[in-house]
C-alpha cells in the first residue's frame, strides 16, 4: 500500500487531513482559554479548575480501551464521531453560558465526555497518519502536525481573547463548536483503509490489552522515553491547570493580554518544530529529547517567578518550543517502531502510561494553589519537569536511531 501513496508534497488527502487538525487546534486553544474564565465567572475557586482538568483527563485511565477501538473499527467513522460530540457539546456549554443558564454540574458532565472523545479522536488520529503518508515521510508529517498546532497557538489565543473582552467566553465556545464542524467537514472528504482484524481472527479484549502492553514493555525506545513523559507530564500539568487562573486572578492580566501571551509562545513554537525538523537529521533524538525537556522544565520555572509581561511572554515562547520539539520525535520514534496492526493499541497504552498521573496532578495544583497560591504551584511543576529530562539520558536511547 505504501508504494502506491503519493509524494509528500502531493499528497492531498494528507494536507485536507492536517487542515482539519488545524481548525481544530485553532477550536483548541480558544477552548483553553474560555473554559478557565468560564469557571473563574462561575466559581472564583482554583479547586473547581482542577477539578474540570481532572475530569477532563480521566478518561485517560481507560486509553489502552481506545486504543483496541482505534486498530478493530473504522477509523474514519471514529474521527467523525467525535468531531461531531465535541461540536454538538460546546455548542450547547457556549448557549447556556451565553443565557447565565450553565451550572458546574452541567460543565463537569460535558469536559468528562470531550475528554473521553478526545482520548479516541487522538488515538484514532495517530493510527491514521501511517495509512496517508509513507513512511519516510512520517517525521515530515508529524513535524507539520506540530507546526500547524503552533500556528493554531500563534493565532487562536488573541482572537479568543478578544471575542472574550467583546463579549463573553460562551461566544468562545461557540466558535470552538464551529471549529470541530469544520473538522468534520475535513476528515469526511478523505479515505482511510480499514485494516480491522476479520471476525475469525478478533481477540478477547484482555489479549488485545496484553498485545499493546508487552509491545510497549518490551520495546525500550518507548518504554523509556514514556517514562521520562510520566513525570514531565506530571509537572507540566501542576502549570498547565492553574495557568490561565495564575495570570488572570495574581497577575492581574486582561483577557486580550492572556491571548497575546500565549500566542506570542505559539510563534516560538512554530521555529522550534521547524528547526527540529531541520535538526533531527543530523543530531541524535536522545539529545533533542534531552534538551528540550530541559529547556522545558526551566521555562515553568521561569514563568513561576516572572511578574512583567514580557518576561512572562519569554519564559511561555521557551516552554512551547520545547514541546514543540519534544512531541514529534516521540511520535515519530512510536510510528516507525510499531507494526502497524498495533498502531492504535501502542499509543494508547502510551498515552495512558504517560498521562495517567494527570487527573490526580489536576487536581493537585487546585489544592496546592488554594493554600499556597499559584506562583509555588507552578514552581513546585517546573522543578518535576525539570528532573524528568534526566531520564532521557538512559543509555538506552543512545541506540535509538534517527528515522529520516
Amino acid at each position: 500500500m505504501e508504494q502506491k501513496l503519493p509524494q509528500f508534497k502531493k499528497n492531498y488527502p494528507a494536507f485536507r487531513f492536517m487542515g482539519g487538525n488545524l481548525v481544530s487546534f485553532f477550536g483548541d486553544q480558544i477552548y483553553l482559554i474560555a473554559i478557565p474564565l468560564i469557571v473563574l465567572s462561575i466559581t472564583g475557586s482554583p479547586l473547581s479548575m482542577g477539578i474540570i482538568v481532572a475530569l477532563q483527563r480521566i478518561p485517560v485511565w481507560v486509553a489502552p480501551l481506545t486504543g483496541i477501538i482505534a486498530d478493530r473499527f473504522n477509523r474514519r467513522r471514529l474521527l467523525l464521531l467525535c468531531d461531531l460530540v465535541r461540536c454538538i457539546l460546546l455548542g450547547l456549554i457556549g448557549a447556556l453560558f451565553i443565557f447565565g443558564r450553565l451550572e458546574m454540574w452541567l460543565l463537569y458532565s460535558v469536559v468528562l465526555v470531550i475528554g473521553a472523545m478526545g482520548q479516541i479522536y487522538q488515538t484514532g488520529q495517530f493510527a491514521a497518519i501511517p495509512h496517508l503518508v509513507r513512511k519516510d515521510d512520517l517525521q515530515a508529517i508529524n513535524s507539520l502536525s506540530t507546526g500547524i498546532f503552533n500556528l493554531s497557538v500563534l493565532i487562536a489565543p488573541s482572537v479568543g481573547g478578544l471575542i472574550i473582552s467583546l463579549y463573553n467566553p460562551g461566544y468562545a465556545l461557540i466558535i470552538n463548536s464551529v471549529c470541530f464542524f469544520l473538522s468534520f467537514l475535513a476528515v469526511s472528504s478523505i479515505k482511510l483503509p480499514f485494516n480491522g482484524p476479520k471476525s475469525k481472527e478478533v481477540h478477547s479484549i484482555a489479549a488485545d490489552l496484553k498485545e499493546g502492553f508487552v509491545f510497549v514493555l518490551r520495546t525500550k525506545e518507548i518504554l523509556y522515553t514514556n517514562l521520562a513523559l510520566i513525570v514531565s507530564v506530571f509537572g507540566s500539568t501542576l502549570f498547565i491547570t492553574i495557568m490561565i487562573f495564575h495570570l488572570r486572578d495574581t497577575i492581574q492580566l486582561t483577557a486580550v493580554e492572556i491571548g497575546w501571551l500565549l500566542s506570542f509562545g505559539g510563534l516560538g513554537a512554530i521555529g522550534g518544530a521547524w528547526l527540529t525538523n531541520v535538526i533531527s537529521k543530523r543530531v541524535p533524538f536522545q539529545k533533542i529529547l534531552f534538551c528540550a525537556a530541559l529547556l522545558g522544565g526551566i521555562s515553568i520555572i521561569l514563568f513561576s517567578v516572572s511578574k512583567a509581561f514580557i518576561f512572562l511572554v519569554i519564559s511561555n515562547a521557551l516552554g512551547t518550543i520545547a514541546v514543540s520539539a519534544v512531541n514529534p520525535c516521540i511520535v515519530t520514534i512510536r510510528q516507525t517502531l510499531t507494526p502497524q496492526h498495533l498502531l492504535g493499541r501502542v499509543q494508547a497504552t502510551s498515552r495512558f502510561m504517560t498521562w495517567i498521573l494527570v487527573p490526580f496532578s489536576a487536581f493537585l495544583a487546585g489544592v496546592i494553589a488554594d493554600f499556597s497560591g499559584t506562583h509555588t504551584t507552578i514552581l513546585i511543576g517546573g522543578i518535576i519537569s525539570t528532573f524528568g529530562s534526566f531520564i532521557y539520558l538512559h543509555p538506552i536511547l543512545k541506540k535509538t536511531i534517527k528515522f529520516q
